[in-house]
């Protein structure tokens, strides 16, 4: 379904709740699968993790993850251990054009049993589920986290544990220090020194323990894009939300300062200030975050000023192209946007053509990172309910802070 968002003022002050991080709450989901005394609070909404908690409770030979790239890799590490058990993970038509092969050559080198169904390298998986006694694995560490993250997270149930040597320019790694973070919350032990990872294997968690999800930093992400196009004095309030957040994406907090765009922290929630108008270019290195690149290019284009934006590298193998869906719809409301496979470079720009739709590619994050424009003209988002990937309630919550969308 398609829906217009007219040319819209939002209040001057807003309270929106979001739901549990999809980062955390698939980490958390996997270990809770492992160590049933673990109980999960503020857990994620989202299309991804309701697909990753159903996959790990099915009894099912066949388990379709759809379009959910963190279930593919995470449950592919979680069959390869599940004794005496055989799966076939298969996914959309995008999901097996998305490469796994990483990850399963890690897993058959720790002793795993993976075979591919169709194309070498790419889902779907027939995995059976065996003892993994191997202890030693190395891994390229600049194309996904999640790779890094899917062993790391099965290592406590490996006999000798795990020790993973990174090869190369390490990506994404404060996602690598979530999943750490939260092993270790459970009482697992582990250490990351230079390029080398290890884990110490576990056989249960003492006690029951009780983990809050924090709300999703990503999604945090449009509304620092919605303020940073809003007058100066508007004010948008968010939880649930820490100062010491384990999430990469925090460091939006940072980044839109450049925009004058203020962040207050107060009993877990976070209130964003419109206190000044900015209109420098932008240059930044997004290797450590580059979720919030769709984000921060359009708030870039909102605002008629340039960026250059690299460490993209991982974007070409997300939901769609998102380097190649962020030229093309920009350039449809009138941008000019150059790219690499790594990097962009979006030029100045004066104004932003009227009732343009864009497309989403099946991409939840083009649908999110597009939608702030309509702060300063009439913009129609195609396929729109995509949001429930990761934000279910997305459109709601623009609703409800002002915004005015009808189907």
């Amino acid at each position: 379904m398609n829906l217009t968002l007219q040319k819209s003022t939002i209040q001057k002050q807003s309270v929106v709740n979001i739901t549990g991080s999809k980062s955390e709450s698939n980490r958390l989901l996997l270990l809770q699968a492992l160590f049933p005394n673990l109980t999960i609070e503020n857990i994620s909404n989202s299309d991804d993790s309701q697909l990753m908690a159903k996959a790990l409770k099915t009894e099912s030979v066949v388990i379709d993850i759809h379009h959910a790239g963190t279930a593919m890799r995470f449950l592919t590490a979680y069959f390869s251990i599940q004794e005496g058990r055989e799966v076939i993970l298969t996914g959309s038509d995008r999901m097996k054009e998305r490469p796994i092969k990483i990850l399963v050559e890690a897993l058959q080198s720790l002793g795993a049993h993976i075979e591919y169904l169709e194309n070498e390298g790419f889902p779907p998986l027939k995995i059976k589920g065996k003892k993994l006694s191997n202890n030693k694995v190395s891994l390229q560490a600049n194309v996904s986290s999640q790779y890094i993250s899917a062993l790391l997270l099965i290592a406590t149930k490996l006999e000798n544990g795990l020790k993973l040597t990174l090869e190369g320019e390490i990506t994404s790694v404060p996602y690598i220090n979530m999943t750490l973070s939260l092993l270790d919350e459970i009482g697992v032990e582990s250490s990351f020194n230079d390029n080398v990872i290890t884990v110490k294997p576990i056989s249960d968690i003492q006690s029951n323990k009780t983990l809050t999800v924090e709300s999703d930093w990503s999604s945090a992400s449009y509304y620092y894009s919605i303020v940073a196009l809003s007058p100066v004095g508007t004010e948008i309030a968010l939880s649930s939300y820490k100062n010491n957040s384990l999430q990469g994406d925090s460091v939006l907090v940072d980044i839109y300062e450049h925009f004058g765009v203020t962040s207050t922290f107060n009993n877990n929630t976070v209130t964003l200030i419109k206190e000044s108008s900015i209109l420098q270019p932008l240059s930044l290195n997004l290797q450590n975050a580059p979720d919030i690149a769709q984000t921060i290019a359009v708030t870039c284009f909102g605002l008629g000023i340039s960026c250059n934006l690299t460490g993209l590298h991982t974007l070409k193998i997300k939901e769609t192209d998102r380097l190649v869906a962020l030229k093309t719809e920009i350039e449809k409301l009138g941008g000019n946007i150059d790219i690499t496979d790594k990097s962009l470079h979006l030029h100045e720009s004066k104004s932003i053509k009227k009732s343009v739709p864009i497309a989403t590619y099946n991409d939840h994050r083009m649908a999110m990172a597009f939608a702030p424009l309509a702060l300063k003209n009439d913009i129609i988002i195609e396929h729109a309910y995509v949001v429930s990937k990761s934000y279910p309630t997305f459109w709601d919550d623009l609703i409800s802070i002002g915004f005015e969308i009808t189907q």
